[in-house]
């Protein structure tokens, strides 16, 4: 078993930055981890995932370039920077973990676990 806990989220202003966490607890190792997003009225969506070792990581098209995922295994901490922040990246904020040690475009259906969330808000 694999528990969760988000922080980080906040209100900022467009171009503004925001650094996500991801404290796991339980049974981590081969877990692939990422972080998901969903706005109000539209689907879950992928936003950043990475392999075990830190080795590989994977981004959505909106996000390459602004955001970094890194994790930290000694402290079983996932992050999340976001940089260049627009208002179209306002959304609950998710982050997730995999029984797969590699996903080169995660989907919903990929990921068993799940934090409850943070919510990113940007606007002026």
């Amino acid at each position: 078993q694999v528990q969760l806990v988000e922080s980080g989220g906040g209100s900022v202003q467009p171009g503004g930055s925001l650094r996500l966490s991801c404290a796991a607890s339980g049974y981590t190792r081969g877990v692939y981890m990422a972080w998901f997003r969903q706005a109000p009225g539209k689907e879950r969506e992928g936003v950043a995932g990475i392999d075990t070792g830190g080795s590989r990581t994977y981004y959505h098209d909106s996000t390459k370039g602004r955001f970094t995922i890194s994790r930290d295994n000694a402290k079983n901490t996932v992050y999340l920077q976001m940089n260049s922040l627009k208002p179209e990246d306002t959304a609950m904020y998710y982050c997730a973990a995999s029984i797969y040690s590699w996903l080169s475009d995660p989907r919903e259906a990929d990921f068993s676990y799940w934090g409850q969330g943070t919510q990113v808000t940007v606007s002026s």
